[in-house]
């Protein structure tokens, strides 16, 4: 991998985010942030799985006073998202918000803008500049014919001067399109131009499927070019999901510590298990033991189908079932322990992870 640049370090709440920090993991809650209940719930939810970072929509008033009870109820950065309207921003600040997600110039006038900066400089509340394909500004559309990965970069570029000529730097910034290659260009282009740290990733992405292929294939490059500071899988799906994602995102290139990690073969004529019923059960297992037990260490747990490559992924993998017919070999850290019936290898393995140690 190429070496990560080293950006510009901004603090969300207790994340910070560029320089030589972990990368980031966001997602962004999708029911009503006015429903303080089910907000709360869904942030649980997704903090349990290794969230980061959760953003709000904040559509009104009603919406800013939840804020602060939500706020109150969950141990992990907020950020608000708003569009237009300046007084939401100030009073999202006021509810103790640890970032906002708007475009400086559609917020009103310079005065609106100085007003929000005012009030987000009191504690260096960052502001992300995020810049869309779908909504790029009419004239700047009209120059690139479209929303061009320059044509993004321009946008962004205009927003981060109007911050700047206020003396606020406490900036992130993304350009995200709808497809990969215009935002790996993009990126690269903007990463070419500033020091601000960035959060990638593709707008709009799809359902599960399509958006996990669109999202991963467009981080993936930007993170193994050493661009990028904090990502959020965009899905027409749950939150829990784009943070599973995002997780295995960054654990495929070594960018996160290993997780609860299900590693399972393909299948073939030669398998006599049921593989994917195994580990599709395991996966779940784990899900609600770790949903309890959100400390405890998580073994990596291989589940293949013969014994051409099991041997082989246990010696990597620290639990792993090698099957036979209808039964499996365990092995623990690589050594064979034990030959385990079909119908129980699920129950040797969770046995075994519940007592693991590092």
């Amino acid at each position: 991998m190429y070496k990560r640049k080293n950006t510009h370090v901004v603090n969300v709440g207790s994340v910070a985010v560029g320089g030589d920090s972990r990368i980031s993991v966001q997602t962004m809650t999708k029911t009503d942030t006015r429903d303080v209940d089910a907000t709360v719930a869904q942030i649980h939810e997704v903090h349990t799985l290794g969230c980061d970072i959760v953003r709000l929509a904040v559509v009104d008033e009603t919406a800013t006073i939840a804020l602060t009870e939500i706020i109150k109820q969950v141990k992990i950065p907020v950020i608000a998202d708003i569009h237009f309207d300046h007084k939401l921003a100030v009073m999202a600040l006021a509810a103790g918000v640890d970032g906002l997600r708007i475009n400086p110039g559609n917020i009103g006038g310079i005065d609106k803008v100085h007003e929000v900066v005012s009030a987000a400089r009191e504690r260096l509340v960052p502001i992300r500049i995020g810049v869309n394909g779908g909504s790029l500004e009419v004239d700047i559309a009209k120059k690139y014919g479209g929303s061009t990965p320059a044509g993004l970069v321009e946008s962004a570029m205009r927003h981060i001067h109007i911050l700047e000529d206020l003396d606020y730097n406490e900036i992130k910034v993304s350009v995200k399109a709808s497809d990969p290659l215009r935002t790996i260009t993009a990126y690269r282009l903007l990463s070419d131009e500033i020091d601000y740290p960035l959060h990638l990733g593709v707008t709009e992405a799809g359902t599960f499927v399509a958006g996990t292929i669109r999202s991963s294939v467009a981080l993936g490059v930007l993170l193994y070019e050493g661009i990028g500071d904090t990502i959020r899988i965009s899905l027409t799906d749950s939150p829990a999901n784009e943070i599973k994602v995002g997780l295995e995102l960054l654990r495929s290139l070594e960018l996160r510590e290993p997780g609860a990690s299900v590693i399972s073969c393909p299948t073939c004529g030669r398998v006599a298990v049921d593989v994917a019923l195994i580990a599709t059960c395991l996966e779940g297992k784990l899900e609600d033991y770790y949903n309890r037990n959100p400390e405890a260490p998580r073994p990596i747990i291989a589940v293949m189908g013969c014994m051409v490559n099991g041997p082989g992924e246990a010696a990597e993998a620290d639990l792993a079932l090698a099957g036979g017919d209808g039964k499996f070999a365990l092995y623990l850290r690589g050594k064979y322990e034990a030959t385990v019936s079909e119908a129980d290898a699920v129950a040797e393995v969770l046995k075994r992870v519940e007592t693991w140690t590092k």
